[in-house]
């Protein structure tokens, strides 16, 4: 009777952990067969969007990211991009560079492709409200790392005017400059990055809390978030949002890889 209970007691007592409890027992890194490194983020809810931004970012709201999710630790680069498509259409051919000059549609054939080679269905794009929250790492500043935009160039390689040597306009190979507190490299400038989230100007208005994901193709464009070695510092910030076509291919535009905790060993 004795083991009955205790066996009882521990079933109720797993029954309650939450998921960022377990968690703990998740690996916080991994890396796929074509060496693309993932971190794990967290779930956890935060403070989406600024009251200091455009109009496209509203005022904050409170969003809840419920799963645990990986993340790429970099933009895919252009030799992963090659290893899995065959070809490499960047413009600033480099290895260690990002690939970029990829529409939407091209950065999801990748990901189908990324999935048939490793016999599995987990990989994606990150949603705009994963991106955020994890670009965030926990903090309510412009930046991952604070408001100070003296800063900015120790973690993101972006346009600083007449500092910006015309030979540093270009992509740069990933992993130069300072990770987020979660180890995102890049989350800030380089190349923009593809959302799955179609592009609406009010969705954050009437979206739900938890897991927001805006699938209303009708809106056409596709949100990008990050800034790109182009553009200047306020265009970095981890709240702005952007939009392209998703036709558009530009020697700016690239993405990083996601898949949901809980599937990492498929």
């Amino acid at each position: 009777m004795k083991n009955v209970l205790m066996l009882i007691f521990m079933i109720i007592l797993m029954s309650g952990c939450s998921d960022t409890e377990s968690s703990k027992n998740v690996s916080k890194t991994f890396v796929n067969s074509i060496g693309m490194e993932f971190t794990l983020i967290p779930s956890g809810s935060f403070e989406m969007g600024t009251g200091i931004g455009t109009a496209r970012e509203y005022l904050p709201h409170n969003v809840t990211i419920s799963r645990n999710f990986y993340l790429g630790k970099f933009e895919v680069t252009q030799e992963q991009w090659t290893k899995i498509m065959g070809n490499n259409p960047s413009k600033f051919k480099n290895d260690s560079n990002p690939v970029e000059s990829v529409n939407w549609y091209d950065a999801k054939t990748f990901i189908a492709k990324l999935n048939a080679f490793e016999n599995t269905t987990k990989y994606r794009l990150p949603t705009e409200a994963e991106w955020e929250y994890a670009a965030r790492a926990t903090s309510k500043d412009k930046y991952s790392f604070g408001d100070n935009i003296n800063e900015l160039t120790l973690y993101a390689w972006y346009y600083e005017g007449d500092k910006s040597p015309k030979k540093l306009l270009q992509t740069h190979p990933v992993g130069q400059k300072q990770p987020n507190k979660w180890g995102l490299y890049d989350i800030h400038g380089n190349v923009w990055e593809w959302t799955e989230d179609f592009y609406s100007l009010e969705y954050y208005a009437k979206s739900p809390a938890k897991d927001p994901l805006n699938r209303e193709s009708s809106f056409k464009n596709i949100t990008i978030r990050g800034g790109s070695w182009i553009n200047s510092a306020d265009y970095l910030r981890s709240a702005l949002r952007y939009y392209k076509a998703p036709t558009a291919k530009e020697d700016n535009l690239g993405f990083r890889v996601a898949f949901n905790a809980q599937e990492s060993k498929k």
